[in-house]
């Protein structure tokens, strides 16, 4: 398969990415790295994309963050960045990538457990998160050619667990295989419309 992954420089994506590119073609895709830049603020950004990788057939998203901050001082201001780039990007990538991708394709969100655990300061992820689950949801009965899509809701990865276990007490650190294997599976297998729930 023809991969499309972006976000690949994060602990998720650098560790996706290695697993894929051992049985298929696997492009990288970032803001300022990889082996084409994307914006997913920029709806123009994320068509020129596809425009430039024709014959995609899988694609993962796992770029984008909804931030940390205190319930008393969030605000739609400061709530419209994770909006922009983890929400409406992927949305984005979805509603536009529809018309690029093969019969058949795929898309893999990454929504996380914020959606269904929360955690101080972070409302803002739990309302993003949420969002992203809920669209999968719906886009799965709405795709046509046999597309697929899937969202992967990963719990504390154990490889970035040690700079922000301080901000998640009591969340057990998810083995980074096991996260892998989630993504494995929304691209490799048949499933769609499903909520991979990675979370210990």
């Amino acid at each position: 398969m023809k991969i499309l992954i972006i976000g690949t420089t994060g602990a998720i994506g650098s560790k996706v990415k290695e697993a894929l590119s051992a049985k298929h073609e696997v492009i990288s895709a970032g803001r300022s790295s990889g082996d084409i830049q994307v914006d997913l603020t920029d709806a123009a950004s994320i068509e020129n994309m596809y425009r430039s990788t024709p014959g995609i057939d899988a694609v993962i998203v796992t770029a984008g963050s909804s931030g940390m901050e205190s319930f008393q001082t969030l605000s739609e201001k400061s709530l419209l960045p994770g909006i922009q780039s983890k929400l409406l990007g992927q949305v984005n990538v979805v509603l536009i990538g529809q018309h690029y991708l093969n019969e058949g394709g795929s898309f893999t969100l990454t929504s996380g457990i914020l959606a269904d655990e929360p955690a101080r300061d972070a409302a803002a992820g739990s309302l993003v998160s949420g969002a992203v689950n809920s669209f999968t949801i719906a886009a799965a009965t709405e795709l046509k050619r046999n597309l697929r899509i899937n969202a992967v809701s990963p719990g504390l990865a154990a490889d970035s667990a040690d700079a922000i276990a301080h901000l998640f007490p009591g969340f057990n650190p998810v083995p980074m295989q096991k996260l892998v294997n989630a993504y494995l599976k929304s691209v490799e297998g048949v499933v769609t419309g499903q909520i991979i729930r990675v979370h210990e």
